[in-house]
């Protein structure tokens, strides 16, 4: 079985990834895949500078984040230009880590896909599992992890597919609002329903 896990900025979906991998889980993390594919020397990051200018690169050769990411978030088209020149190198690197799980005699795969759903990646996975809260503690739970304001916050999060929108195409959710005990609990439950686990 192929486990989508994915959620919303600040909803804990990195929590329910490693209580996953605990239960011994393989993981396929679509955000340290996108980490990988623009490393120094590598095809994305020519790529990127060929499109975007040198300005986008540290004085170490690495990838200048915070550069790239003033260039793209004042301007959409330029981030669909990113996405474009990045987004097939990402699911390339992940296909080749599901065939190698495949090959190595592993029959359910996690992938760690935060933006699943505003990518349409359903195709690749069975089944969705969504870990949510309600807005106000999403709120909440970014201001104090990013230091934010208020409206920064709110920026980021109504960047994304709400969590309410999400909710209706999820095949199963997980409520992330109450103690990590809970959490864990709902995670055995669902994995048992779905025969990933048994008790």
């Amino acid at each position: 079985m192929f486990i989508g896990l994915t959620g919303g900025i600040a909803s804990g979906k990195s929590t329910v990834s490693k209580m996953m991998q605990g239960l011994g889980l393989p993981i396929i993390d679509a955000d340290l895949i996108a980490r990988e594919v623009v490393e120094p020397n590598s095809v994305g990051l020519r790529l990127i500078v060929e499109r975007f200018g040198e300005v986008v690169l540290a004085e170490n050769g690495t990838l200048n984040r915070a550069q790239l990411g003033q260039i793209i978030f004042a301007n959409p088209t330029k981030r669909i230009q990113l996405n474009d020149l990045i987004h097939p190198l990402i699911r390339e690197r992940m296909n080749e880590r599901k065939e190698q799980l495949l090959a190595a005699g592993r029959s359910t795969i996690v992938y760690d896909i935060p933006l699943l759903y505003e990518s349409e990646l359903f195709h690749l996975v069975d089944n969705v599992l969504l870990v949510y809260v309600d807005q106000e503690t999403q709120l909440k739970r970014l201001m104090k992890r990013n230091q934010l304001s208020e409206r920064e916050a709110l920026e980021r999060i109504q960047s994304q597919m709400s969590l309410e929108q999400k909710k209706e195409r999820a095949d199963a959710i997980i409520d992330n609002t109450r103690t990590l005990a809970e959490t864990h609990h709902q995670l055995i439950s669902i994995l048992q329903n779905w025969h990933v686990l048994f008790e």
